[in-house]
C-alpha cells in the first residue's frame, strides 16, 4: 500500500496537503516513475471526502489502507478500511472504490460494462470492479481465505446523483458490491456503520490483514483442467473482465447478426492474457459455442491437451495450433482463441506441407477466416523467433480488407513476478528495452532478485528454495550446441558448460528420457529442474524460483550491452537475420526468461565485466544473499 493512518490522522493531513506529498513519494520508490496527473488529482479530490464522511460517521480509530496493493498482482484497490465489527467483534475490512464520475450509463449489451464520457471505451461497471476486488481478496489473502464474510466492498461515487448512475445498480445483488451516491452520503455512513465499530480502534485488524500469507497463486497449469471442463478457478479484475465481456458479447451480437467480428486484447508478460483465453474456451465450451484453443508453441499446446484433457480425452481436441487451419471451413467456429498471438507466421507452410496444401495465404487471414469470432491475445515485445508477425497493425490491416469490425483491449495489470511493476520496469530498463539505461534495483517486497557468483551458486540457491517447497526451473541463452537426444537408459548429453559446471539442455522430443520430462512438461513437471530450460520451453509459463544464465551472446562492455550474435546457436538465426533484429531477438530472450519468475529470479553471467554491472544494479546485499542463503 501507499499509505496507511487512522482515518483521523488522514482527515488532518488531507487537510493540510501532506497526505498527497507522502503518497506521491511512496508511489516514485515503490514504482521507480512519478504518478500520472489524474492519478495525484483523484486523490486530492476523492480521498477528503472519504475522510469527511469517516469523521461524520464517528468513525476516526478505523485504519485507512491507500492504494492497497491486491497479493501477487499489480491492481491496487483505491481504499481497504480495517477495523471491528460493531455485532461480532471479529475484524472486519470495507473495500472501498472511489470514482469522481458524476455520471454513468450501463453497456446496451452487458451490465456488468459501463459508459462514461472520459473513455473513449466501455469501461467495468464501478460495483462489478469492487465486488471482484474483495473475491480476489478472500482467494488470496490467507487472513481471509476462511472468513469471506469479514470483507465487504463499496464504490462510492462522490459526485453523483442517483439519476446519474441509476442504471448501474442492475447488478447490484450483494455485499460484496455495492454503489453510493454523494446524495445518498447518509446511507453511505450508515452502511460504514454497519461493518465497522466507533467504539474499537482497527489498527490490530489491519496489521492481521497486512500480515496474511498470500494464498499461493492458483498457476495457470494446475488448475487448467477446471478452467475448461468446470467452475471458474481465476478471478478477472478490471480490463481482464472487460476484455472477457467483450469477447462473449462479440460472440453473441455475431451470432444474433450474423456477421464476423475480431478482438485482439494487448498486454505484457503476466497481464493475464492466457487466464482470460482459458476461461473464454470454457464459457464457450459451456455455452455450447463452437470454439478452439490455438497457439504457436508447441510446449503451451502440449501440456494444454495433458492437464486440461485428463480425464476427458475430447478436451485435448480443443487445443491447436495456428497452422491447423489451412483447409478449415469458413465460419465453422463460433469463436477461435489465439494464445500467444505474437506467434503468427507469414504462413502456415513449411517444409513438410504438402504441395496440394501450398496455397500460399497468410497464416491470420486463416484464422480470421475459420471463426465468426477470431480473438488474437498478444504482446508485441515477446517476440523471440524471425519470422514472427503477429502485430495489432497486421491483425487489424487484415481484419479491414474484409471490412470486420475489429476492437483492441489493451491489459495494464499483471500477475507475474508477483504482480512487481517495478520489477518488470527493472527489467526492461536493464535490457535496454525502454530508453533511460539500467537503474538500481530497490526491493519492493513483492519480488526478490540475487545475483549468484556461479551457476553452481545459483543451482545451489534454488535447490535450498525447492526443500522450501518452492517451485524452481534454471535457464539459459541458447548459447550452448545442444546434442542430439540420446537413447533410453542413456544419460543426458551435459552440453551447458561452464567452467567445472554441466548440465544438460531440456529434451527436445515428445518422449521423457532418463527421468527427465519431454520438452512440452519441461517447466510444469518437477522433474524438469535438472535440465537448463531454453526460451522456446519457457515462454508462456511460470514458476516460483527462477535461474537464469546470460551467456556470451549478451555482454556489459563500458555503459552500455552489446550483443554477439557469433555466440548464439540458435538455429534460427540465419545469415539473411540483421544484426538489428538479432540484437532485438537476444534482448526479448532475455526479458522472457527473467520474467518467469513468481516469488524471485537469481541470475548468473559468465562473463565477469557483466557479472560485476548485474552485482552493482541489484546491490550488494542481493549478491550476498545468494551465497549465504545456499
Amino acid at each position: 500500500m501507499l499509505f496507511r493512518a487512522s482515518a483521523k490522522t488522514v482527515a488532518v493531513m488531507a487537510l493540510d496537503g501532506s497526505l498527497f506529498l507522502h503518497l506521491t513519494d511512496n508511489f516514485v520508490h515503490m514504482h521507480g516513475y512519478r504518478p500520472g496527473t489524474s492519478e495525484v488529482r483523484s486523490w486530492e479530490r476523492s480521498i477528503p471526502v472519504l475522510a469527511a464522511a469517516l469523521h461524520d460517521a464517528g468513525l476516526g480509530d478505523v485504519e485507512v489502507m491507500l492504494e492497497y496493493a491486491l497479493p501477487l498482482n499489480s491492481k491496487r484497490a483505491d481504499v481497504v478500511l480495517a477495523g471491528i465489527h460493531p455485532v461480532t467483534g471479529e475484524p472486519s475490512y470495507v473495500v472501498v472504490e472511489l470514482k469522481q464520475w458524476s455520471q454513468a450509463l450501463p453497456h446496451e449489451d452487458d451490465p456488468t460494462l459501463c459508459h462514461v464520457d472520459a473513455y473513449a471505451h466501455p469501461v467495468l461497471n464501478p460495483i462489478e470492479q469492487v465486488r471482484r476486488y474483495c473475491e480476489y481478496l478472500v482467494n488470496f489473502n490467507g487472513a481471509v481465505a476462511d472468513h469471506g464474510h469479514r470483507v465487504n466492498g463499496v464504490a462510492f461515487l462522490h459526485n453523483a446523483t442517483e439519476f446519474g448512475v441509476t442504471g448501474l445498480r442492475e447488478i447490484e445483488r450483494d455485499g460484496h458490491g455495492l454503489l453510493f451516491t454523494g446524495e445518498r452520503r447518509g446511507a453511505f455512513l450508515d452502511h460504514l456503520r454497519s461493518r465497522l465499530s466507533d467504539e474499537r480502534p482497527g489498527a490490530e485488524a489491519a496489521d492481521e490483514l497486512c500480515a496474511g500469507v498470500a494464498v499461493p497463486s492458483k498457476q495457470l497449469m494446475s488448475v487448467a483442467a477446471e478452467e475448461v471442463r468446470e467452475r471458474t478457478q481465476f478471478v478477472l479484475l478490471d480490463e481482464q473482465q472487460v476484455a472477457y465481456r467483450m469477447v462473449l458479447n462479440a460472440v453473441q451480437k455475431a451470432k444474433n447478426a450474423d456477421r464476423k467480428e475480431v478482438v485482439i486484447v494487448t498486454g505484457g508478460p503476466g497481464t493475464g492474457k492466457s487466464v482470460i483465453a482459458l476461461q473464454l474456451l470454457g464459457e464457450l465450451y459451456r455455452r455450447g459455442v463452437p470454439a478452439l484453443h490455438a497457439t504457436g508453441s508447441q510446449s503451451f499446446t502440449k501440456t494444454m491437451r495433458k492437464i486440461a484433457g485428463a480425464r476427458k480425452r475430447e478436451v485435448q481436441d480443443l487445443f491447436k495450433y495456428f497452422n491447423s487451419f489451412m483447409n478449415a471451413e469458413k465460419n465453422s467456429l463460433g469463436a477461435l482463441i489465439c494464445d500467444e498471438a505474437h506467434r503468427i507466421r507469414e504462413t502456415s507452410a513449411n517444409r513438410y506441407t504438402r504441395a496440394e496444401h501450398r496455397t500460399g495465404r497468410a497464416q491470420v487471414d486463416e484464422l480470421l477466416d475459420v471463426a465468426y469470432v477470431p480473438v488474437f491475445f498478444l504482446d508485441e515485445h515477446q517476440v523471440v523467433r524471425p519470422g514472427e508477425m503477429g502485430t495489432v497493425a497486421e491483425i487489424k490491416e487484415a481484419a479491414a480488407k474484409r471490412d470486420i469490425p475489429c476492437h483492441v483491449v489493451p491489459l495494464d495489470s499483471q500477475f507475474r513476478c508477483g504482480g512487481s511493476d517495478a520489477y518488470l520496469r527493472w527489467v526492461v530498463r536493464l535490457l535496454g528495452l525502454e530508453p533511460g539505461g539500467p537503474v538500481a534495483w530497490e526491493p519492493d517486497g513483492r519480488m526478490q532478485l540475487r545475483v549468484a557468483e556461479s551457476p553452481r551458486e545459483m543451482e545451489a540457491f534454488l535447490e535450498a528454495r525447492r526443500a522450501q517447497g518452492y517451485g524452481a526451473r534454471m535457464s539459459a541463452g541458447y548459447c550452448w550446441r545442444w546434442s542430439p537426444e540420446p537413447r533410453p537408459g542413456e544419460p543426458l548429453p551435459p552440453d551447458v558448460v561452464i567452467g567445472d559446471w554441466a548440465r544438460p539442455w531440456n529434451l527436445r522430443g515428445d518422449r521423457s528420457v532418463s527421468g527427465a520430462p519431454p520438452a512440452a512438461l519441461w517447466a510444469t513437471d518437477p522433474a524438469g529442474f535438472g535440465q537448463v530450460g531454453c526460451v522456446y520451453t519457457a515462454q508462456g509459463f511460470e514458476y516460483d524460483w527462477s535461474g537464469v544464465i546470460i551467456g556470451p551472446d549478451l555482454l556489459w562492455r563500458g555503459d552500455r550491452w552489446v550483443t554477439d550474435r557469433k555466440a548464439s546457436k540458435d538455429p534460427v538465426f540465419r545469415r539473411s537475420t540483421s544484426d538489428a533484429d538479432v540484437d532485438r531477438l537476444i534482448r526479448n530472450t532475455y526479458k522472457v526468461l527473467l520474467t518467469r519468475g513468481m516469488v524471485g529470479t537469481v541470475v548468473c553471467s559468465t562473463d565477469s565485466e557483466t557479472r560485476a554491472k548485474l552485482v552493482e544494479l541489484a546491490g550488494g546485499s542481493a549478491r550476498e544473499s545468494a551465497r549465504v542463503q545456499a
